[in-house]
């Protein structure tokens, strides 16, 4: 099996070779495997073990081991605690969840300290089978499907040819020894059912399971990189970055067009958090405002579009500041606005003159408020603001990037937009003052 490894290794994990390989162990007999293989093929190595304190004295055992482990290989040893139960609560979370989100962001930031080229996790065939069947009763896309991946960035799994039996017959060959995890037997587990409850039955039905899944995943993942090239052209078509937003701008026209249109949504948005699939079918045909949430992202319809933005770009970031006086400056997170008594002799283009009597310190910068009006310049009346907006066909996203400035609730500008002709410059003026915006884009 030593053999078999290193040239599997080599075939498919070349660009690892350098460096320290950190190996995520257990203790159980998957992990010890890895590490003694990895040890035995010649590479450094360090062990990385959590404690997830979930077991009591048993998650201590398992620490202590992996400790004597490292000790009588002569390798570094790196450990850490959690206390998961407290995590899972505070975020809402399953255990298992809970667990896999503090391990892997733990790994990455002890690959930087420790400086590791890669970590090493002891996922095998028979770990591809489960989570094969899992996201197959669950409801997947082609991806799920494909199992677990070989390579993932820092996150190398090298023993996904190699079926736990065969683990066990060399761990045993090998005289080495290992922790058993009695939550492994614990059938409340998805997991645990399908790895104690069926996967045996099915086995016994076909004794090739494990080589046909494997063989049908390849082909799966063979199948899967000819849709991520086609997605690919895909994207390049239809979505065009949004300054606006900080997200995507997609042609709604363009993607219509589309034959396979509901596989083609699923790939291009299934990164972004959404699950609604037949809802975000019926925002290509409903009225704009229209939108559809993720946790995380905006589907929004505008118009002939669909834009695709961050939910939480704006979050913790002030909406309104205030001028104190003449030379004062504000940074924002869209740029910096000032107002100058004199006038400069090539004023930025995102300035106004005005009216330097007719205002009040402080100015105050801001977003748009409930019943907000203004007289704009080259129109009769006044109008209201959420008029404007639609007059100008602006979208949501562009309304909420919009900021005014105002003299005692009276809005002097539409900052890159429009002026109060209220506070213009006329033959009767006699102090100019000019506001200005400066920044590296468009207002928008």
């Amino acid at each position: 099996m030593l053999n078999q490894f290193i040239t599997h290794f080599k075939a498919y994990f070349k660009q690892y070779s350098k460096g320290t390989v950190g190996v995520a162990i257990s203790g159980g007999v998957d992990s010890v495997v890895l590490a003694y293989l990895l040890k035995e093929a010649g590479f450094d190595i360090a062990l990385l073990h959590c404690n997830f304190q979930l077991r009591n004295i048993a998650s201590s055992g398992d620490q202590a081991f992996v400790k004597r482990l490292s000790d009588q290989w002569n390798v570094p040893f790196i450990t850490t605690e959690f206390n998961t139960n407290a995590y899972a609560e505070i975020h809402k979370t399953s255990i298992q969840i809970a667990a896999r989100e503090l391990r892997y962001q733990w790994f990455e930031k002890m690959a930087k300290i420790h400086h590791l080229g890669s970590i090493a996790t002891a996922h095998h065939a028979d770990d591809n089978l489960e989570t094969f069947l899992i996201n197959f009763s669950r409801g997947t896309g082609l991806e799920g499907l494909t199992g677990i991946p070989e390579k993932n960035g820092l996150f190398i799994r090298p023993l996904l040819k190699f079926t736990k039996n065969e683990l066990i017959a060399f761990a045993k060959n090998e005289n080495l020894c290992w922790r058993e995890d009695a939550s492994n037997s614990d059938v409340k587990y998805l997991r645990n059912q399908l790895r104690h409850l069926v996967i045996p039955n099915l086995k016994k039905t076909n004794p090739k399971l494990l080589s046909n899944v494997s063989q049908t995943i390849g082909y799966l993942k063979q199948s899967q990189a000819i849709i991520t090239s086609y997605i690919n052209t895909v994207k390049t078509e239809v979505m065009l970055p949004d300054i606006t937003t900080g997200g995507f701008k997609i042609d709604i026209i363009a993607l219509k067009k589309e034959a396979q249109l509901d596989l083609v949504l699923f790939e291009l948005f299934k990164n972004y958090g959404f699950t609604a699939w037949a809802d975000i079918k019926n925002l290509l045909e409903s009225q704009s405002g229209s939108k559809v949430l993720s946790k995380t992202h905006v589907l929004l319809k505008d118009r002939s579009y669909l834009l695709l933005y961050d939910l939480n770009q704006n979050k913790g970031v002030p909406n309104e500041y205030y001028l104190h006086k003449y030379g004062s400056k504000i940074s924002t997170s869209s740029g910096s606005f000032s107002i100058m008594k004199s006038i400069a002799a090539n004023a930025p283009v995102i300035s106004i003159e005005i009216d330097a009597d007719k205002i009040k310190f402080p100015l105050h910068v801001r977003k748009k408020q409930e019943g907000d009006y203004f007289y704009p310049v080259g129109m009769q009346g006044k109008k209201k603001l959420s008029k404007y907006y639609k007059d100008e066909k602006m979208s949501l996203p562009e309304k909420e990037k919009i900021w005014l400035i105002s003299s005692q609730n009276e809005i002097i500008w539409v900052v890159g937009k429009r002026a109060d002709r209220r506070f213009k410059v006329t033959e009767a003026t006699q102090t100019k003052a000019i506001l200005i915006f400066e920044s590296d884009h468009s207002i928008n």
